[in-house]
């Protein structure tokens, strides 16, 4: 299946460009860049660096993907971008290709919708089904787990982690490690508790939202240190596997988890 490419579009003659592409007028394609099969870019994209887009990723207009990092240390070393499959990233979204000293790569997973005006920085690693809303700013370093999602207008420090299914409200500075299944909001974050709507229409049954909810409790409501908590927590719900994800996500936190 033969590829589309615009009159006006500049693509280098290495760069890898799959089966059933498109590429829009007055997009700019670097000679290291890799496009997978039906990838589309819309209009004015720019992709540069050693950069990999996975198949199905749709590109909308003005975005930009692969450019050197916002780091005053990186010095044109040759790190890289790595985008996968049926992700949406909308207009003026930015990614900056990776660091040395974070790595080398910024990594973004599957079936991810990247809103306008997403930043994603260096080093960042995001997973699948990860919502970004519009303006929302990962600074670099940032770990985004599988299927949460960043508010509009709301950025995340250096470094951070969001939890796995943790919803970010809008406009909330995240200085800390976003807690699995929660409820962060406001400037700075707080935890409001078990997202319980959202777990609900993910289809998780009663026992574990129950057995989350009570393990919330404990860290949140209870007046016992962290420590004490997960104490408690390990010896009140046992079996459930969301529950052990959690406990593990806070033994495992370098910045401290957002309370």
């Amino acid at each position: 299946m033969s590829s589309f490419i615009h009159a006006s579009a500049i693509v280098h003659a290495d760069a890898a460009i799959g089966d059933g592409c498109h590429i829009g007028p007055f997009c700019t394609i670097g000679a290291e860049v890799k496009l997978g099969a039906g990838v589309r870019l819309d209009s004015h994209v720019v992709i540069d660096g050693i950069t990999e887009i996975g198949d199905e990723t749709h590109v909308h207009p003005f975005v930009s993907i692969g450019l050197g990092p916002q780091d005053l240390k990186y010095a044109g070393e040759p790190t890289s971008t790595v985008i996968g499959k049926r992700n949406q990233i909308r207009e003026f979204v930015t990614i900056h290709r990776g660091t040395v000293g974070g790595g080398g790569v910024t990594r973004i997973g599957d079936d991810n919708l990247l809103m306008a005006q997403a930043h994603v920085a260096h080093d960042c690693q995001v997973g699948n089904s990860v919502i970004m809303a519009n303006a929302a700013t990962l600074a670099g370093h940032v770990e985004i787990a599988d299927r949460a999602s960043v508010g509009a207008y709301s950025g995340v420090h250096q470094f951070c982690r969001v939890g796995y299914e943790a919803f970010i409200g809008g406009y909330s500075v995240v200085v800390k490690d976003a807690l699995p299944f929660a409820i962060i909001q406001g400037n700075h974050a707080k935890c409001y508790g078990l997202n319980k709507v959202g777990m609900k229409r993910r289809g998780y049954g009663p026992d574990v939202i129950e057995g989350l909810n009570h393990a919330f409790r404990l860290l949140l409501s209870s007046k016992l240190n962290t420590t004490q908590a997960l104490e408690r927590i390990r010896a009140e719900v046992t079996g459930c596997n969301e529950v052990t994800l959690l406990v593990d996500f806070i033994e495992s936190s370098k910045r401290g988890v957002v309370k």
